[in-house]
């Protein structure tokens, strides 16, 4: 196991950057320190108390664009299930790293930065690289958005997010469209219904409605779309007419589906009592797979896996979502050595085999840009 790539990790496993508050700042300027010390260009911004962004540079002496790499230091909550591993202890057992953020996806993050140093005086020599390090992706990519709107970017000519996947090249994600649907009635005792208007049963008959809603027709690689509602709330106490009701709609779509014909159609659909607001709306990730230095990647982790590596995408939304736009849509893939099925769990872990295998995995893709 590289002993650097490993150490870097559990210190970053030691900051709590829970989303919500986040809190990512102490982190982010731990690592900035580490970059700095190591060599890198450096500049942090703020989108909140306690809340920062990162963008580093090894600005490369040949022609050409850099190479970019991504990932985000915030983590969600531990859950309510009691954890048998320190979440913030960095544990190690059988072969695993333990903590918050092992997977999604503080050892990531590790792996590449490490893979960067490790070739510094290639990177220097060569085209370039661009580490953009954000806070608040799991609540909708806040950091990301502030990180587009408090600076221009630095140009790059593609872009590694890694978010876990196992190190298997992913070449694209869902995109994701949250709506906030309310109802309004009028309160009224509740010994007295009929004086009043329901918000509730109001937020009933839409819910029996969005249940057999379809998001549109599926995509040939991501399938088909899917809704789920995932909150709801309504009523302040047992003895009134509800007046006021809401319930939270997690749709994910494909690149054949535009956002504003779906919420479009479901309001159609949901009528005048219901009244729509947006929370999150994220397109959709695709990469060409035909593409020369995505075909590159795939040679390159083919020799990982026992079998032949076929197109493959993912469910969950990435930082990629918008940078890719700011960024004039470089070529992206997603890979990481964290565990997909281990991303919000309790006792989530990332192996060290993986771990090892990403930061020269890392470390060879960067070999090849600079060539």
């Amino acid at each position: 196991m590289a002993t650097t790539t490993l150490e870097l990790a559990r210190h970053l496993l030691g900051f709590n950057t829970i989303n919500p508050p986040g809190n990512e700042a102490d982190c982010m300027r731990f690592f900035a320190d580490w970059l700095r010390d190591s060599g890198f260009e450096i500049s942090l911004s703020s989108f909140g108390e306690g809340r920062s962004n990162l963008i580093a540079r090894l600005p490369g002496a040949a022609a050409g664009k850099p190479l970019a790499f991504t990932g985000h230091l915030d983590t969600v909550p531990l859950g309510n299930a009691r954890w048998r591993y320190d979440p913030f202890g960095s544990q190690i057992e059988n072969g695993r790293l333990y903590g918050r953020g092992s997977s999604d996806m503080k050892a990531a993050i590790a792996a590449f930065a490490v893979a960067c140093v490790r070739r510094r005086e290639e990177i220097l020599a060569g085209r370039g690289a661009v580490l953009l390090i954000t806070g608040g992706e799991e609540t909708g990519c806040d950091g990301a958005r502030a990180l587009i709107e408090s600076a221009p970017l630095p140009e790059i000519g593609a872009l590694i997010v890694g978010e876990p996947t196992a190190n298997y090249p992913v070449i694209g994600h869902k995109g994701a469209l949250w709506l906030r649907c309310e109802t309004r009635g009028k309160t009224a005792h509740g010994a007295m219904p009929e004086l009043g208007i329901n918000a509730i049963y109001l937020a009933a008959d839409a819910l029996g409605k969005i249940r057999h809603f379809s998001p549109g027709a599926p995509h040939p690689l991501m399938k088909q779309p899917t809704l789920n509602v995932g909150r709801i709330e309504g009523g302040l106490n047992i003895n009134s007419v509800p007046d006021r009701a809401r319930f939270d709609v997690d749709i994910r779509s494909a690149p054949n589906l535009q956002h504003a014909t779906i919420r479009q159609r479901l309001s159609s659909l949901l009528g005048e009592s219901v009244t729509l607001s947006t929370l999150v709306d994220l397109p959709a990730v695709l990469s060409e797979e035909r593409h020369a230095w995505i075909a590159q990647i795939y040679r390159r982790c083919q020799p990982l896996h026992d079998r032949p590596l076929e197109p493959r995408v993912v469910p969950y939304f990435t930082d990629a979502s918008l940078l890719l736009p700011a960024l004039d849509n470089p070529p992206c893939i997603i890979l990481g050595p964290g565990e997909p099925s281990m991303a919000h769990q309790t006792d989530e872990y990332c192996l060290l085999s993986r771990l090892d295998e990403a930061e020269r995995l890392y470390g060879a893709i960067i070999d090849d840009w600079m060539d």
